[in-house]
């Protein structure tokens, strides 16, 4: 799998984790103190994500980074 294929397999991943909990972007943007840009670009497989932003983003839904 590429890096890009990797990045946008992460990004879905945390969109439809986000989804099932019915939150929008602005909800977890809000949650982890991020921008809603900056999930949307995560989302969209756009950014790469660092360890750092996973467990931020993980510990919201109560999960591991191995989640993804």
């Amino acid at each position: 799998m590429s890096k890009e294929e990797e990045r946008q397999r992460i990004g879905q991943r945390i969109a439809d984790l986000r989804k099932g909990q019915g939150l929008t972007q602005n909800d977890l943007a809000s949650m982890t103190g991020m921008q809603r840009n900056h999930i949307s670009r995560i989302e969209q497989g756009r950014y790469s994500v660092g360890f750092d932003t996973l467990q931020t983003i993980a510990d919201q839904f109560g999960m591991k980074v191995d989640f993804v």
